[in-house]
């Protein structure tokens, strides 16, 4: 294997400690080393990237933009690595991490309050979530298991449905009592909120009905159904949600059913795992765990 063009990790603290401070004098109290040993450090460093990272002015301090752009990543480096080494030094020999990756709102509105049964169950298993916004290649990506949304197939995966989609209009009680639509067409005209990566709900929402408008496409649009509802609680408009993210909030009012229609989803929510873990126990009693969890959902 070729040897890696990497810096060393002293050269990267001194770095990300002197731009922290702007001084190397600072940043050599904070590292127990000399003035002139940080100097140095930071000297080698730019050598091997070939870039200035600071310049000097007036005996201060100043990151050049090649300088900023690599203390961004420095410090992504040296925190990984620091949770790194917290969790070999504290590692027992007797836990395992289970590598999980969710889609965010998933993972908050029905994952989570589902996870401290497995951890008490499971007292030997370290869970360590990802969040993700789109299906990706669990291998490539170093995950062991992740919550899909889709239809129930991708290649080499085991594919386990764990809950169905049905979505609703919703918005804040104060708008829809100012607007009072009377119909489906008339809640057209309100502000429509949408997801991203699902463009064609309100579409699909308005044509099951029979309701022809040609403002189904119109509107915001988010990435994550946070800010959607956040936006719609606020009373930017109407959104049209899976129930079970809203749950809480038309408990508690903050929004209210905008129409009686329910949209129900051709795809669902699946666990999914590489086919060759499926004998991992880790793996095996978190399947089992989520897929009986299912199961026993009533309010989703």
């Amino acid at each position: 294997m070729a040897s890696r063009n990497l810096p060393s990790t002293t050269a990267m603290q001194c770095f990300e400690a002197a731009a922290r401070h702007m001084s190397f004098t600072r940043a050599a109290d904070e590292l127990s080393l000399t003035q002139s040993a940080v100097s140095k450090q930071v000297a080698q460093l730019e050598a091997h990237l070939q870039h200035k990272l600071f310049r000097r002015v007036r005996r201060s301090l100043l990151l050049t933009p090649e300088g900023a752009i690599f203390l961004s990543d420095v410090r992504k480096v040296l925190a990984q690595l620091e949770m790194s080494t917290q969790a070999i030094m504290t590692y027992s020999g007797n836990s395992e991490v289970l590598k999980v990756a969710t889609l965010p709102s998933f993972g908050a509105r029905w994952l989570a309050d589902r996870l401290p049964a497995f951890l008490a169950d499971n007292p030997g298993i370290s869970l360590e979530f990802h969040d993700r916004v789109e299906d990706f290649d669990l291998e490539q990506q170093d995950i062991d298991v992740a919550l899909f949304y889709g239809h129930g197939s991708w290649p080499n995966l085991a594919c386990h449905k764990l809950l169905e989609e049905e979505m609703v209009a919703v918005a804040a009680p104060p708008l829809l009592a100012r607007h009072a639509p009377r119909d489906v067409a008339e809640l057209a005209d309100l502000p429509l909120l949408h997801l991203s990566t699902r463009p064609d709900a309100w579409h699909r929402w308005f044509a099951e009905q029979g309701a022809t408008t040609d403002r189904s496409y119109h509107g915001t649009r988010f990435e994550t159904f946070a800010m959607l509802v956040r936006t719609a609680m606020a009373g930017g408009g109407v959104a049209l949600v899976p129930r079970f993210i809203v749950a809480e909030e038309l408990q508690d009012r903050r929004l209210a059913i905008a129409a009686p229609y329910r949209l129900h989803s051709a795809s669902a929510y699946y666990l999914v795992y590489p086919e060759h873990l499926g004998e991992l126990a880790k793996v095996r009693r978190f399947v089992e765990h989520l897929v009986g969890a299912a199961a026993l959902s009533t309010d989703d």
